[in-house]
C-alpha cells in the first residue's frame, strides 16, 4: 500500500491549526474540554503548590471545619509512631504531594476525578503531640468523625498503617462496614511491646471494637515471615489470598472474590505500598519480595468499579528508603486508582 497523499492533507486540514486540547472523538472531546482552557492551554503539572493528586487546596480549621459541597476530602497522616522497624511514612504525604504528574485522566475508568467529583485536599490531620502514638490515634478519629459527620468521604494518606484503626472507628461507628485490604501482611497482630496499636494490629483491632465486618473483608498479597502473626484473620473468618496463589488464581478471578466477599454493603479500601514488590517500591518500613507489580496492582484496584466505597488510604511510603521517587510515584499512582473508583461509588454524595 503506497502513500496516501488525500489521507495527509485530510488530516493537515483536521489537525493541523488546532490545539492540544481540541478534540474531535465525542469521548476524548468531553475529558479535554473539563482539563484545556478555550485557548488550548492547561495548568503546569509543576506549577503552584502541590497538592496530593494535584486537587484544589481546600485549607480546613479542624476546630471549626467548613466543607463547603464537598464530596470527597484528600487527607494528609504524617505520623509514624507504629512502625515495628523502619520510621520514615511520616513523610509520605509531603512525598505523594510533590508527585508532579498524576491523572487527571484515568484511561481504563473513563474518568478524570479531579474534575468529576468535587475534591480537595485539605491538608494534614492536627496532631496535638509528634510523640504519643494513642493520642494520635484519637486525633485521626475525631478528624475523620468531622468529615463523614458532613456527609464526605475521606481519602487518607499515611503515614504508618495503625492510623487504619482509628479512621475505620469513625467511618464505622455506625455500622461495621466490609475491607479490601492490599498488603503484604494481614496486621491482626496483637499485643506488642505492651501495646496493641502498632501498624501490625489496625485490622485485629478495628473487628475487636465493632467498627469491621470479618466476613465481608478480604486480605490480598499476603506473604513473608510474619504468617505466624495473622492466626486471628482466619479465626475472625477474614478471606486471605497469599501472594504465592496470585499467579494460578490470575487477577481477574482476585477481583471477583473481592467483589463476592465485600458485596455491595459500605466497604473501606486501604493499599499498603508494601503490597508491592520491593523491586517497584522499595520505599517502605518492612519491605517484602514477591509481591505485585504495579501493573497487577492497577488492575485490580480497577476491577473494584462501582463497589459502595466508604473511604479509603494508601500507607506506609517511606521515601527516604528508595533512591528514586518510584515508590512515591506508584502511592500517588495507587490513591489516583482509588480516587477514580469514588467516581463509581454509590455512597458519594450527589
Amino acid at each position: 500500500m503506497g502513500f496516501d497523499r488525500g489521507k495527509l492533507d485530510a488530516l493537515r486540514r483536521k489537525y493541523g491549526e488546532s490545539h492540544g486540547g481540541e478534540m474531535f472523538d465525542p469521548r476524548f472531546k468531553r475529558v479535554a474540554e473539563k482539563i484545556f482552557s478555550k485557548g488550548g492551554t492547561r495548568r503546569a503539572p509543576y506549577a503552584g503548590l502541590p497538592t496530593l493528586v494535584s486537587a484544589p487546596y481546600l485549607p480546613v480549621d479542624f476546630a471549626d471545619p467548613d466543607f463547603g459541597d464537598l464530596q470527597v476530602a484528600l487527607i494528609g497522616m504524617p505520623m509514624d509512631l507504629g512502625v515495628t522497624n523502619r520510621p520514615g511514612s511520616r513523610f509520605g504525604p509531603r512525598a505523594l504531594r510533590a508527585i508532579e504528574r498524576i491523572g487527571p485522566y484515568n484511561h481504563v475508568l473513563d474518568c478524570a476525578p479531579t474534575f468529576d467529583l468535587r475534591v480537595a485536599d485539605v491538608g494534614d490531620v492536627p496532631f496535638a503531640s509528634r510523640y504519643r502514638l494513642e493520642q494520635s490515634h484519637d486525633d485521626i478519629e475525631a478528624t475523620i468523625a468531622k468529615i463523614v459527620g458532613a456527609g464526605v468521604i475521606p481519602l487518607s494518606v499515611g503515614g504508618d498503617h495503625s492510623i487504619t484503626h482509628p479512621i475505620l472507628k469513625a467511618i464505622g461507628k455506625d455500622r461495621p462496614v466490609g475491607l479490601i485490604h492490599i498488603d503484604a501482611h494481614c496486621d491482626t497482630g496483637g499485643l506488642f511491646d505492651q501495646t496493641k496499636f502498632h501498624h501490625g494490629g489496625p485490622m485485629r483491632n478495628a473487628v475487636l471494637d465493632g467498627v469491621l465486618d470479618p466476613s465481608r473483608t478480604i486480605q490480598i498479597g499476603i506473604r513473608g515471615s510474619s504468617e505466624y502473626l495473622w492466626e486471628f484473620s482466619y479465626e475472625s473468618g477474614m478471606t486471605v489470598i497469599h501472594a504465592e496463589e496470585m499467579s494460578a488464581m490470575g487477577i481477574p478471578a482476585i477481583i471477583e472474590k473481592a467483589r463476592q466477599i465485600v458485596g455491595d454493603g459500605p466497604t473501606y479500601l486501604s493499599f499498603d505500598i508494601d503490597s508491592l514488590d520491593p523491586a517497584f517500591a522499595p520505599g517502605t518500613g518492612t519491605p517484602e519480595v514477591g509481591g505485585f507489580t504495579t501493573r497487577e496492582a492497577l488492575e485490580l484496584l480497577r476491577g473494584l468499579k462501582g463497589l459502595n466505597l466508604v473511604g479509603g488510604d494508601v500507607v506506609e511510603v517511606a521515601p527516604q528508603y528508595d533512591g528514586t521517587t518510584n515508590t512515591a510515584h506508584a502511592g500517588a499512582q495507587m490513591l489516583f486508582e482509588i480516587l477514580s473508583l469514588l467516581v463509581f461509588s454509590p455512597a458519594v454524595k450527589a
